[in-house]
């Protein structure tokens, strides 16, 4: 199903093996959830092949970003990223409260048959034995559902083959500049057991050196917002210095983990397939610098790590029911997520940081402070961090049916459920604030012994604790999210003529989303963070807030409806294919945990965020000509969209994150990819892509200044394009030897459409070199990856109004070598 292949730009690979002229190959797709060949349906469709990705060094999802062009992402690293898909993106949540405030993701994520899209982190699955990735853009959510709304991207195994024992291994070294080494090891093994079952395993360990440097820093709380009038000359401040945390290159990184898969053949019509897979991330530091500070420099004050873990079982039946092809699938993913994270940035937004650190509170009034006369004291050092554990249970089940695909009128269609269970515990940490609650802090009250129990929906949770708050702990997120779905779909497909077809789809669906818990802060509440027991206006219990008594009677944030797909494909003369497609693509709403909160001029935070919701119009082909050595496929699109959701932090309404649907929006664009294997050279193959976009707001949805008209999308940039060359010859020994070059290019893009938040990120351009020698069982390269030394700036974010860049490794050099056995 699936040949040698060589990186096609982003979209075909193809190789050749000697000196008569090649053609370029077919690639065999389930992205209408049935297999054929990326020509043959009229979807754009971007394939990765298992070939490319081991040329091109690809093991993650920061990897093939750099190859995909109109596919970016928001985030700050291993395990932290979300994705986008011909830039109809708002803005990245903060990790922080990405369970409690995260946008459900608009591009969905799926291991073979398995969904594994979540709000606020996608998990980030090593490329180990992978057949191929898979990237559909624009809406798939006739077949894929709600997280589909601009692509969706999957990530297809090599299965257990019963034709054989096999094996392969796999292993690498590199050297970054100005950085540490890195190290990989991959191993495969393929058993036929017995006549009728074959088992398949992977297990890898990739070691990923660090690239950025901690040095050295101060901070006060001088620098909070609550004194920019001018500190009280009364108070003291103690300073932050993190000269005993500097590290050079102390973002290192490691993934490990395993997939075993079996495969059962019950007789000649049905099989099933069953699987497991564990992997760990595990991350020091962070992965994005100052650019006030020198290249590949950040300053950090207290400790960053990350350690992500999932646990995934899978199993599909596939057979025959009379005259229909019948596909049940189910899985089952359970993760963990324990981050420490640096909070000290907070302190430049967060005007409320006086409160908490410190020794007596002034309040404060646009710059003029009351209060004690002469107020004296310390204000503590802003060494703030926060202790995150989000756990997540999703399960699905997907039945499915097809009639004979040969036919002139053919159908899939079936019925999907799925259940998400995001339970986040997040300890919110300001040293030095354990004093302001012993003395009754800056309102004068008296001291209190302060403790919370559970949350009423929490109280067989995990998550959800008894006692005092940890020392130092000002606020705190135990909230319990839900996510449940139901859903019917199908697709109808007829041919009209021989050359002209039809196909119709739709999805009726049902969502709820739901947020129990509670969120609250120690300080400054009649009952001292009493979780469970007070109103919703002391201490924020959203198990009362959102309540058919509370919240205007909102208790869940529940759409259902139907979206619709129509297609109509044409193909004038053989190998060549002309279409026409208008889809549609929603994403679930949310419950916003600071509901009802105002800015005094008339503006109030919703309970709950409706759906948003893309119509899209696309016209595309794809085309084989001379002799098949030339492929051009290309798309060209507009897109709709109605109440774009995006995360919101405005400390004049709220210092929680809230969303909304903030705009309306239009994109417009263009992708193309083009391969050449030019008969005249033997042995050469070229290939480029691009993607031109043009994004715009045209509507602002909410009465403040945080959106503005006219501006673009995020992480949107109007050009990107790829571009490879390999050449391979015959040695003498019977080895076949190959050198490639490939470049990447990007235009500047924004990181977010809130004003308070958007900065552009500079364009960028990346190049690679690699070279090797293969035979049939072994493979050895020596390759160099971003040639110039580039600072290139995948992503972004001012979420606390100071920039933060996310760029890739420096230089790297480095060998590979595989050994097929």
């Amino acid at each position: 199903m699936f040949k040698r292949n060589v990186l096609a730009s982003a979209i075909i690979a193809t190789s050749m093996s000697s000196f008569t002229q090649a053609q370029i190959e077919e690639v065999v797709v389930t992205a209408t959830k049935r297999s054929a060949s990326t020509q043959d349906i009229a979807v754009a469709v971007t394939a990765l092949g298992e070939e490319s990705l081991d040329q091109m060094g690809i093991s993650s999802f920061d990897d093939y970003l750099i190859q995909l062009p109109g596919v970016t992402a928001g985030g700050s690293g291993p395990g932290q990223s979300s994705v986008y898909i011909r830039g109809i993106a708002s803005t990245t949540p903060n990790l922080t409260t990405s369970g409690v405030a995260g946008l459900a993701p608009n591009v969905a994520m799926y291991l073979d048959e398995q969904p594994l899209s979540q709000p606020g982190r996608n998990l980030d699955v090593y490329t180990a034995d992978i057949a191929r990735i898979e990237v559909l853009k624009g809406p798939q959510g006739t077949l894929f559902g709600a997280s589909s709304q601009a692509g969706t991207v999957r990530l297809i195994t090599n299965k257990p083959d019963p034709s054989g024992f096999s094996g392969k291994l796999k292993m690498g070294a590199a050297w970054t500049e100005s950085g540490d080494p890195s190290n990989n090891v991959e191993g495969v093994v393929n058993i036929p057991l017995t006549d009728n079952f074959t088992a398949r395993a992977v297990v890898y360990v990739d070691n990923k050196g660090g690239y950025i440097d901690n040095v050295a820093g101060t901070r006060s709380v001088a620098e909070s917002p609550a004194f920019s009038g001018g500190a009280p000359g009364g108070v003291s401040f103690i300073e932050a210095n993190n000269g005993n945390r500097t590290e050079d290159n102390f973002n290192d990184t490691t993934y490990s983990g395993m997939r075993i898969s079996g495969l059962w053949m019950i007789n000649d019509e049905w099989e099933l397939l069953v699987g497991a897979a564990q992997q760990t991330i595990d991350t020091e530091g962070v992965f994005f610098v100052d650019p006030e500070l020198d290249e590949l420099e950040i300053q950090r004050f207290t400790p960053d790590s990350l350690e992500d873990s999932y646990d995934s079982f899978n199993w599909t039946l596939t057979g025959r029911l009379g005259e229909l092809d019948m596909v049940y699938t189910g899985a089952f993913t359970d993760r963990e997520a324990n981050q420490f994270v640096d909070y000290t940035d907070y302190l430049y937004v967060g005007g409320s940081v006086p409160y908490y650190v410190c020794d007596r509170t002034v309040a404060y009034e646009t710059g003029t402070y009351t209060g004690a006369a002469n107020p004296t004291g310390n204000c503590q050092s802003p060494e703030m961090f926060t202790k995150n554990k989000v756990t997540s249970e999703f399960i699905s089940h997907e039945i499915r049916f097809s009639t004979d695909q040969s036919s002139a009128l053919r159908a899939t269609f079936g019925a999907f459920y799925s259940d998400l269970e995001l339970r986040e515990l997040t300890d919110f940490t300001y040293p030095g604030g354990e004093q302001t609650l012993s003395d009754g802090g800056w309102n004068g009250a008296a001291p209190v012994a302060v403790g919370y129990g559970p949350s009423v929906s929490n109280q067989d949770s995990s998550a959800s604790r008894k006692g005092v708050w940890p020392e130092g702990v000002m606020f705190v997120n135990d909230v319990l999210r839900t996510d449940e779905q139901y859903a019917v779909f199908g697709e109808l497909s007829y041919d009209l003529t021989e050359q002209l077809s039809l196909t119709v789809g739709a999805r009726w669906y049902d969502v709820e989303v739901d947020l129990k818990g509670s969120a609250t802060g120690a300080f400054n509440t009649a009952s001292r963070g009493q979780i469970g027991i007070s109103e919703p206006s002391d201490g924020r219990n959203l198990d009362l807030l959102f309540s058919k008594s509370g919240a205007a009677g909102i208790d869940t944030a529940a759409t259902d409806g139907v979206i619709g797909k129509v297609s109509l494909a044409w193909t004038p003369i053989e190998d060549v294919l002309l279409y026409a497609t208008w889809s549609e693509g929603f994403r679930p709403g949310l419950l916003n945990r600071p509901g009802g909160a105002t800015d005094g001029a008339g503006y109030t935070v919703p309970y709950a965020i409706d759906t948003d919701e893309v119509t899209n119009y696309e016209f595309g082909w794809k085309a084989d000509m001379l002799d098949q050595t030339v492929r051009f496929n290309g798309t060209v699109f507009f897109v709709d969209i109605e109440r774009l959701q995006a995360s919101v932090f405005n400390p004049d309404i709220t210092n929680l994150f809230f969303a909304e649907n903030a705009a309306n929006a239009e994109v417009m664009g263009m992708e193309g990819d083009l391969t050449w294997m030019p008969s005249s050279v033997a042995g050469l193959s070229l290939n480029g892509s691009f993607s031109l976009l043009d994004t715009e707001i045209t509507k602002v949805l909410v009465p403040t200044d945080v959106v503005k008209k006219g501006d673009s999308l995020a992480f949107a940039p109007e050009l990107q394009f790829t571009f490879q060359a390999r050449y391979e010859w015959d040695l003498l020994s019977g080895a076949l030897a190959h050198v490639m070059g490939h470049m990447s290019y990007s235009d500047e893009a924004y990181t977010d459409i809130i004003t308070t938040k958007r900065y552009a990120l500079d364009s960028w351009t990346m190049l690679g070199l690699t070279a090797g020698v293969s035979e049939d069982a072994w493979t050895a390269e020596l390759f160099i990856d971003n040639v110039t030394d580039e600072r290139a700036e995948i992503s972004g974010n001012a979420n606390y109004n100071k920039q933060r860049n996310t760029v890739t490794r420096p230089r790297t050099m480095g060998l590979r070598f595989s050994y097929n056995f």
